[in-house]
């Protein structure tokens, strides 16, 4: 199919009777290359998670981009950008995902397309309806595309957040709003130019996607797939388990989220607190009934993930978090005793926190001579650690993708105008593509707004802009590759960071708007590409999801900044302790990463007078790693080592901290019982059920979580021992500097 009217690209609201769609697909297939677009009925992916998931047909005459989707889009994009960020800014956050979404969109577009008058209306020649029929899949999966942009919060708002709350420097909200867009939607030319390699490829699972597909059919389609349960029987039961369920850790019985074995059985030994809690240790028998801990915003689903790239995540925590991080503690490495084993604020060398504004001019730049006096900026040995290891990841990452990859990589940029031949590639080519210009025209404009802000607001000289976007440029499909093939990001914030350090020492604005503008736009890129492999399984027009995307990007800036500027000048003590549940935990972990990269600059605090200039050579283990498993499993290919993935040995500690340390441990147990011992002995049951118990499980959470809350906001429950998340007392505390 060529022609945007027959694909539905201009009349995607005009309704059609049964006679005349028979006739419509008669004239359509006499016009069409028959050979390109047909599929023999038992043709599927080669992957076994994509066919459990992912239908093999399509249906073109479906509307798409309708009056309806457009309501419901913008609605639930703007209520999750509120929701989400009003959560982001709180201790105890919750994180609504696009499940939320699906679940509520459903039912209201189906109650649209009862009550919404049909009559075609007629706007300067283009025909359309409220209403062009019964609510269908391609409608409700462009409606989750609209509100996907706003699941997660945009990170330039870290910025505006420290900036203000920290820094004493606000922007307003006209340079802010600038800031966000720019940062949000330069993604979107890189998700343009990286979908060869990243969407067209059948190799290319993208596993998160699969359980928002088995989702949609189990709205949408009666499915005969055997077994004592459809899908959908399925997904409403563990709906409502979970969601009954949530009431008791989440409002009844907290502690359930967060059992300490080791604080149990020792509360008043320093070292068993240290090692057993998940907020200030580093998680060991910390075990939780909780399936938002389970399934954390951290680590998504257990169910998403095969289970040997799990293996491979959860070695790297045990080696790094388990191992690493409590000897270098114990052992004393830099006086780290004085701090808690396990914390994202810096201190200084006798242990207290340290305060900013002892070391600023004016300005809210460096005063070294000031800082001299204060005395020098001091960090946990596990936080230090995560920099020393986010070189080694990056690295690592690049020289597995080399190794492993490097040959299919070149070869398919030689051959960038051919594409993976698998069923869902052949269906997808009826549709038209999104032509390469669209995205350059995104590019130029995003680009030139972003050098103008940064350079009129002082954020940071123009042609650092310019340096910044060559990064995201350079790994966008290495990383992508990754996440597309184990469900993890590695990021580039510390690149990014150790860049503009050394660039501009003594600037902490500087130093995080540059990480934005490196970092941000390759994870909004592939957050796109994400929702871009959803379209493909799906068999959306490419230009109508383009434009789903822009507009929920646009419209989840607005929102959450606005959201963010209310909370600011409108609760007392914000992002402190006095300010609670206001506390800002993220921004807090994101500030003094300005502190130790911008304020005092990587030359003070790795360079060769520093204590932590050790940590900086783990760049050469990262470097040669993948060599030995890639030359051993090259001698023998069918050795174990071949299920050895280096690169996802660093992923977890790309999220510690702020994540509690607990998550991978859980996530881990989830991943076993899921995706191996269910996979393995039950393998039809897991291929009918698992991702329709995913789905129910997530999203029954989510809607408990909404309501537990602003059912509960005012009422006062009972104090007994199990309301409490703290059994590790001593955690918080150095263990050569516990209260007396």
């Amino acid at each position: 199919m060529t022609t945007a009217s027959h694909s539905g690209e201009s009349l995607d609201n005009l309704p059609q009777s049964s006679e005349q769609r028979t006739l419509h697909d008669a004239e359509k297939q006499d016009s069409r290359d028959a050979a390109l677009f047909e599929v023999e009925d038992n043709e599927d992916s080669p992957f076994e998670m994509v066919r459990t998931a992912v239908s093999n047909k399509d249906n073109p005459d479906l509307p798409c981009l309708t009056f309806r989707a457009w309501v419901l889009g913008i609605l639930f994009c703007a209520g999750l950008a509120f929701v989400n960020q009003f959560y982001w800014f709180r201790e105890n956050s919750i994180v609504l995902g696009g499940f939320v979404v699906q679940l509520l969109s459903f039912p209201l577009g189906y109650v649209m397309a009862l009550v919404l008058p049909t009559r075609t209306i007629n706007t300067f020649g283009i025909k359309w309806t409220l209403n062009p029929g019964p609510f269908n899949i391609k409608e409700h999966v462009i409606i989750s595309i609209f509100a996907g942009a706003s699941v997660s919060t945009a990170y330039g708002i870290d910025v505006v957040t420290i900036k203000r709350m920290w820094y004493k420097s606000d922007m307003g909200f006209g340079a802010s709003v600038l800031f966000i867009l720019t940062s949000q939607i330069l993604g979107y030319s890189f998700a343009g130019f990286s979908r060869r390699f990243l969407v067209y490829p059948a190799a290319m699972v993208w596993p998160s996607t699969l359980i928002s597909v088995t989702l949609f059919r189990t709205f949408h389609e009666v499915q005969n797939i055997g077994g004592r349960f459809t899908r959908t029987q399925m997904f409403w039961m563990c709906f409502v388990g979970s969601f009954v369920w949530y009431f008791v850790p989440g409002v009844i019985f907290p502690a359930l989220g967060f059992l300490s074995i080791l604080c149990f059985a020792a509360p008043r030994n320093i070292i068993a607190n240290q090692l057993g809690d998940a907020f200030n240790g580093v998680g060991m028998l910390n075990f939780s009934l909780d399936w938002s801990y389970i399934s954390s915003a951290y680590t998504q689903s257990p169910i998403a993930i095969p289970w040997v790239y799990a293996c491979n995540v959860f070695a790297g925590f045990v080696i790094i978090m388990w191992i690493a991080a409590p000897i270098g503690y114990y052992t004393n490495t830099w006086n780290t005793q004085l701090m808690p084993i396990y914390s994202a604020s810096v201190y200084t060398e006798n242990g207290t926190v340290f305060d900013i504004e002892q070391v600023m001019t004016p300005n809210r730049m460096l005063d070294v001579d000031k800082y001299e006096s204060y005395g020098p900026l001091r960090m946990t040995f596990a936080f230090a650690m995560t920099y020393g290891l986010g070189f080694a990841g990056l690295l690592n990452l690049m020289s597995y993708i080399a190794l492993n990859y490097g040959h299919d990589i070149v070869r398919r940029v030689r051959e960038a105008h051919t594409m993976d031949e698998d069923v869902h590639m052949r269906l997808m080519r009826r549709y038209k593509e999104v032509p390469h210009w669209w995205y350059g025209l995104t590019f130029v404009v995003m680009f030139a707004l972003a050098i103008v802000t940064c350079q009129v607001y002082k954020l940071m000289a123009w042609y650092w802009v310019i340096v910044a976007t060559v990064i995201p440029f350079v790994f966008t499909v290495p990383i992508g590759i990754v996440q597309a093939l184990s469900n993890q990001q590695p990021g580039l914030n510390v690149i990014t960071e150790f860049i503009i350090g050394y660039a501009r020492p003594g600037d902490p604005i500087a130093n995080v708007t540059f990480k934005v503008y490196g970092y941000i736009t390759m994870t909004q890129a592939l957050a796109l590409v994400s929702d871009q492999k959803l379209g493909h399984y799906m068999k959306i027009p490419p230009r109508k999801l383009f434009v789903a995307q822009l507009v929920g990007t646009v419209v989840a800036a607005f929102v959450q900044l606005g959201v963010a500027y209310w909370l600011m000048g409108s609760v007392e003590n914000m992002c402190t302790e006095a300010g609670y549940p206001f506390t800002c935990i993220q921004a807090n972990t994101f500030f003094s990463a300005s502190v130790i990269w911008g304020l005092v600059g990587p030359e003070r605090m790795f360079g060769t007078s520093s204590p932590y200039h050790p940590v900086l050579y783990l760049f050469i283990t990262g470097l040669l790693l993948p060599l030995p498993f890639w030359l051993w499993q090259r001698r023998f290919p069918q050795s174990w080592v071949r299920h050895i993935h280096t690169p996802l040995l660093f992923i977890a500690i790309g999220y510690m901290p702020p994540a509690p340390s607990h998550v991978y441990t859980n996530w881990f147990i989830g991943c076993f019982f899921f995706n191996y011992l269910w996979h393995k002995y039950r393998n039809v049951q897991w291929s009918r059920y698992a991702f329709a118990l995913s789905a129910g499980l997530d999203c029954g959470l989510a809607i408990s979580g909404i309501i537990t809350y602003f059912a509960f906001l005012n009422v006062n429950l009972p104090t007994w021992w199990g309301l409490s998340t703290h059994h590790c007392p001593l955690a918080p505390y150095g263990k050569a500097n516990q209260p007396t």
